[in-house]
């Protein structure tokens, strides 16, 4: 009996030790990094470098990448194999049995190994992947009008941004998925490829050039961002130029694909990208030792929420899915918990909210989703270059990164968390937020009329005067210079007649134009002999 008993835990001891797990490999220091940032040209592109100076973001040694040679020896350890590399975590992401990953320890520049298996039991589930895109693969077979298609913008109000020219020109985009198929061919891109606008592709589960990836959900959500079919369909961001990640392994579900989006995020971050659209989330995976619990969902504790708080730090503004498990898991996953992330939760195009459509609160408290916008009969342009429509959180994401990035644009100098709050404010229920709909639709025209009165603020106060809002519906406020306090506020219509005349100061500078005509005026305001003239357009 005694036999039996040994052999049976000596088979358990041995299946224990040969079982294969994921962890993070921490490793001790890096290799030059006094060199590196006295020189940072060697590790990030002078775009990158003139993202972070304008916006005051610290170059630091998050930003020097890892010893390689650590890496190699990792990858050259029997049992081992590396899947994934963070600079910012100064760690790598491995695969292998538990007796070799815990031998890494051994190592002098290895300072702590995390297995993805929190509780590290031993139950090891078999199965097939599930398809994770089932809610957006079921496309809705509806005859697309175009109407139904401009509703997911003129929702948000981003038809007044392109209105006013911030359709993102100027900004970097880089979106992170499981494949981008015929994206080299579909018309929809076609604007963007002959302009140049598609800066790079990058399979990061393959490591190759190609990011065809394992389904064509990339190509579908890049599309409400970046797609132009003239007369049928414009994207939020439409002249945006773009980078396309694959980080998905379709295959496969398990965190070493959050370990894969945040060595993407790394490398967004050194070619100076601006905006991220992650329409991914990551709760349960194929070894549900691996998955996430509720209470994991804080904003500090998984892969994805870590590297998205790094990558917050560094100047981006990150969009993601809020998830659809609003009938299962209920409540946003992750990296959207992450309190450096805009969680994008699915309204109908009513504005009401998409049953599939994961809520919170985080377990920590705070209000998640973000914001709401269309992902509920969402147009799309498929990977043929036709016109659909879908379901899911994956197109409420892209929808709106592509408006963050053209509504960006108006003032790219202000900072990632001042962007994302003014959004946040602007919001149709940022005053009583709830768990289902965060704080409710962004408004993009009241947001870019914040946007310019917090320039006004920043910039202007000093030196100018300055006209706010800018078109203007009902009353025109004037900003003082310190060095006035009393102006005369002329207007004149195009045919140079003198349509208003007030005398203002600075603390009586609103000047009611409510009963104009709409159209285009010219405003003057006048101090001695010092005349300041302003195009302001009635609306």
């Amino acid at each position: 009996m005694k036999k039996i008993l040994l052999l049976l835990l000596t088979a358990f001891v041995t299946q224990f030790n040969y079982a294969q797990e994921d962890a993070l490999v921490f490793f001790a220091d890096k290799e030059g990094v006094a060199d590196a940032l006295a020189n940072p040209l060697t590790i990030l592109t002078q775009e990158a470098i003139d993202r972070k100076q304008m916006h005051g973001t610290p170059i630091d040694e998050r930003d020097v990448p890892l010893n390689e040679n650590y890496k190699t020896e990792i990858n050259n350890t029997a049992g081992i194999t590396v899947l994934a590399k963070s600079k910012w975590m100064n760690a790598v992401y491995v695969r292998g049995s538990v007796s070799s990953i815990n031998d890494l320890l051994n190592l002098e520049f290895v300072t702590e190994v995390e297995f993805a298996d929190k509780d590290m039991n031993f139950k090891k589930p078999s199965g097939q992947t599930p398809d994770k895109f089932i809610v957006e693969n079921q496309q809705s077979r509806v005859e697309y009008n175009y109407g139904n298609a401009a509703n997911q913008t003129e929702m948000l109000s981003v038809d007044f941004l392109h209105e006013n020219d911030f359709t993102g020109e100027g900004m970097v985009v880089a979106f992170m998925d499981g494949g981008f198929p015929n994206v080299m061919s579909n018309p929809a891109f076609a604007t963007l490829r002959n302009e140049g606008r598609l800066l790079g592709t990058y399979d990061f589960v393959e490591r190759q050039e190609n990011a065809d990836g394992t389904s064509s959900h990339g190509s579908n959500t890049f599309s409400d961002a970046a797609a132009f079919l003239d007369g049928e369909f414009v994207g939020t961001a439409p002249e945006a130029s773009y980078y396309l990640y694959v980080t998905e392994d379709g295959d496969n579900e398990s965190p070493a694909e959050e370990a894969l989006w945040v060595e993407a995020l790394e490398r967004a971050d050194s070619l100076g990208v601006d905006v991220i659209n992650t329409s991914l989330g990551y709760q349960d995976f194929d070894d549900s030792d691996y998955d996430h619990r509720y209470e994991d969902l804080d904003g500090q504790t998984t892969i994805g929420a870590r590297g998205a708080n790094h990558a917050f730090d560094k100047g981006m503004i990150l969009v993601t899915s809020a998830g659809n498990d609003g009938g299962g898991f209920t409540y946003v996953g992750t990296p959207g918990d992450s309190p450096g992330m805009l969680t994008i939760g699915a309204v109908d195009s009513n504005g009401n909210l998409a049953g599939f459509s994961s809520i919170g609160p985080t377990v920590d408290g705070r209000v998640k989703p973000d914001v709401m916008a269309q992902g509920e009969f969402a147009a799309i342009v498929d990977r043929f270059g036709n016109v659909t429509f879908s379901n899911g959180t994956s197109f409420s994401s892209p929808i709106m990164a592509g408006s963050v990035a053209s509504f960006w644009q108006a003032r790219p100098q202000t900072p990632n968390n001042e962007i994302m709050q003014i959004i946040r404010e602007s919001a149709s229920m940022f005053d009583n937020p709830s768990d289902e709909m965060g704080y409710g639709i962004p408004n993009f025209e009241d947001a870019y009329n914040a946007l310019i009165e917090l320039s006004i603020e920043d910039e202007m106060l000093e030196n100018n005067f300055a006209l706010y809002p800018n078109p203007v519906t009902t009353e025109v406020n004037i900003s003082f210079p310190k060095r006035y306090t009393e102006a005369t506020f002329s207007l004149y219509n195009v045919l140079g007649e003198q349509v208003k005349k007030a005398r203002i100061s600075s603390q009586n500078n609103q000047v009611d134009v409510s009963y104009l005509s709409a159209g285009v005026y010219i405003a003057t305001i006048q101090t001695g002999t010092e005349k300041t003239s302003f195009k302001l357009i009635k609306k």
